[in-house]
């Protein structure tokens, strides 16, 4: 939230990565993970096959805040979201604690039960600081151009703490794993922009190279196959980057998203997308103003919407929620068939 060569890097990052194809131009519901779990492949396949006919409606909630904005929908519609949306977080405490981490795991479970899709990111520290941190002093912050070469350089003293941190938020996604609940995984969104310490990192060696390094760490090392990997975008508005910049490629992917504030619904911002995914599920990874059931006709490849926490009903009034909601094209979590 804005309050917020590939090949040379492929070649030292480890025989299990470099194994995968760089990228496939035939899309279909199969995950990127050939080793997916069957609970992953069966949401995969659930959310392509809505594409241009429903939307799944979502929300997100600070870790601290653990299912309030989810439980207010209820409040409002008579019904929950499809979608229940949360952080790792960063700070030592308040609504961004890495304190909350163990409850945020048992709600999400919970919310599993109870039939809701989860969804996950996490708004990193910089690999040059410790958990916990700042907003502006770390997650806002920089890198200069020698930490980052150096942190995309396999076996460098920084990528060793990258991976390190990483690895900590990597176990607290096992336990999901052992549960056979399948995540949306959504890290290191709005790359696109300039907001982030892994903000606007162009060629073989930016962006798509940090993405790649958790990818395989994820998947090659730590055996994360219920994850999905949602590759999540900032709408192109003035002064952020086009989508393609930074796509690390369908091999790595399997959601595109983007995240719309500001009532900035342009058809661009979903066409573009559109084209990108080349068959692939796209979707609105976050937004603050939500889109009018006539945005969705107009624009009717999104699979999700997920609205930002507290911007629920500071943005949007009870008449505009119920009129979402009660959308045919939308689908709300009584509604989910998996």
């Amino acid at each position: 939230m804005r309050l917020h060569t590939r090949r040379s890097f492929m070649a030292r990052a480890g025989a299990g990565l470099a194994l995968m194809p760089l990228l496939t131009r035939t899309a279909h519901a199969a995950p990127s993970n050939p080793m997916a779990t069957p609970e992953a492949r069966a949401l995969l396949a659930y959310i392509s096959g809505i594409g241009g006919k429903s939307i799944l409606s979502g929300q997100h909630n600070f870790p601290g805040t653990f299912s309030r904005f989810t439980d207010r929908v209820n409040a409002l519609t008579g019904t929950y979201p499809a979608i229940w949306g949360q952080d790792f977080g960063f700070s030592a405490d308040g609504g961004d604690g890495i304190n909350h981490r163990p409850a945020v795991i048992e709600e999400a479970k919970k919310q599993h039960a109870a039939g809701s899709i989860i969804t996950l990111m996490w708004h990193a520290v910089r690999p040059i600081d410790d958990e916990p941190n700042g907003w502006k002093e770390s997650v806002q912050n920089r890198l200069t151009p020698e930490q980052w070469n150096e942190l995309v350089t396999p076996g460098s003293a920084l990528n060793a703490r990258w991976a390190a941190q990483a690895d900590v938020v990597a176990e607290w996604l096992k336990i999901l794993r052992d549960s056979d609940i399948p995540v949306l995984w959504r890290p290191y969104h709005e790359m696109n922009g300039g907001w982030f310490w892994w903000g606007r990192k162009r060629g073989e060696n930016g962006y798509a190279a940090l993405w790649l390094m958790m990818y395989d760490r994820y998947v090659n090392h730590h055996g994360l196959h219920n994850l999905l990997w949602v590759w999540n975008a900032n709408a192109p508005v003035q002064g952020v980057d086009p989508y393609h910049l930074y796509y690390p490629g369908h091999a790595y992917a399997d959601v595109l998203a983007t995240d719309v504030y500001e009532n900035q619904f342009e058809q661009r911002f979903h066409d573009d997308l559109v084209a990108l995914a080349e068959g692939k599920p796209v979707a609105l990874g976050e937004v603050g103003d939500m889109p009018t059931p006539e945005i969705l006709e107009a624009q009717p490849r999104w699979s999700w919407f997920m609205t930002w926490t507290n911007f629920l009903e500071n943005n949007n009034t009870r008449e505009e929620i119920l009129a979402l909601y009660r959308s045919p094209r939308v689908l709300t979590r009584d509604e989910v068939k998996i």
